[in-house]
């Protein structure tokens, strides 16, 4: 079966040992699964590509903003399994500018953008917008927001590996939309404790994900997002480029840098200790990087 085929293109996950400010983090690359499927949105496109081939659709459709991680993966995944994509992107003034990196490889790789307004946007979810994109694109495999849904949650399920279970206590990763988050916790063991750093400023995130588990072994802060998704400090910036030269590790702005930004802080204030095993995961997303 074809679904295999995305088992096919994974490379093996090497880890990075990091020791920030007396703690030991043994940092997860899944940046490196895919060169552009890239880190979670891998095992979030998985399960979805292969319904919309089991179920022999030729096309498949998402969403996203301009910085959306999951709008290039998804838009490098069709044009490798053949299919067309079309991404709803939040946004209509952006019809009207020059193609930023992210959205430049989506549609580079086939990618039919379809640029909509903010308020119109937030009805991606209502049955009337999409029984209006079932009509306009008809035959074709609607993947949500960020890609989380049941099957990118059974996907993500998958990212820990027996060891990662057994040798750590605390698994750290950002969250956009918490699909991946969910399918960490419902896949933990129980010593283990799952917290994430929403890229995204509001407390939002946590009823989405108690929708999709109904464990209680994790939190989400939204204390280190710097004011919002795709929202930058000169703290951030300085401390990622600081990171990088010590670890070789890129890091972008939006996801995994604020993450590690705020392990930092929690380090500092003595929330994160060095008796605690850590896990932390990259979540990728690099083609969204600020170039320096």
């Amino acid at each position: 079966m074809r679904m295999f085929m995305f088992d096919a293109l994974a490379q093996a996950i090497p880890y990075n040992t990091v020791h920030l400010h007396g703690v030991t983090l043994a940092i997860k690359r899944l940046d490196s699964v895919h060169p552009k499927i890239s880190g979670n949105k891998f095992f979030k496109l998985k399960y979805n590509f292969a319904a919309a081939q089991q179920q022999g659709l030729k096309k498949v459709l998402t969403f996203g903003g301009a910085y959306s991680n999951h709008i290039a993966a998804t838009a490098y995944a069709a044009h490798l399994f053949g299919m067309q994509s079309i991404g709803i992107i939040r946004g209509e003034e952006l019809a009207h500018k020059a193609l930023n990196p992210t959205l430049q490889t989506a549609q580079d790789f086939g990618m039919q953008l379809q640029f909509v307004s903010r308020e119109k946007y937030r009805q991606k979810q209502s049955a009337d917008f999409i029984q209006q994109l079932q009509a306009e694109f008809p035959n074709g495999y609607i993947i949500p927001e960020g890609g989380t849904n049941p099957l990118a949650i059974q996907g993500c399920t998958e990212i820990l590996s027996p060891a990662d279970l057994e040798n750590f206590d605390l698994i750290c990763c950002a969250a956009g939309t918490g699909g991946t988050i969910a399918g960490l916790i419902e896949a933990s063991a129980a010593h283990q404790h799952v917290l994430g750093f929403s890229a995204l400023k509001g407390d939002f995130l946590t009823p989405e994900v108690e929708q999709w588990t109904a464990r209680r072994n994790w939190r989400i802060t939204d204390e280190f997002c710097q004011g919002g998704y795709a929202k930058t400090t000169p703290e951030l910036m300085q401390f990622i480029q600081e990171f990088e030269a010590a670890y070789s590790i890129p890091l972008e702005q939006i996801y995994t840098g604020k993450m590690l930004f705020g392990i930092q802080q929690m380090i500092l204030r003595g929330e994160i200790t060095p008796e605690q095993r850590i896990l932390v995961l990259h979540t990728g997303g690099l083609q969204g990087k600020i170039q320096r």
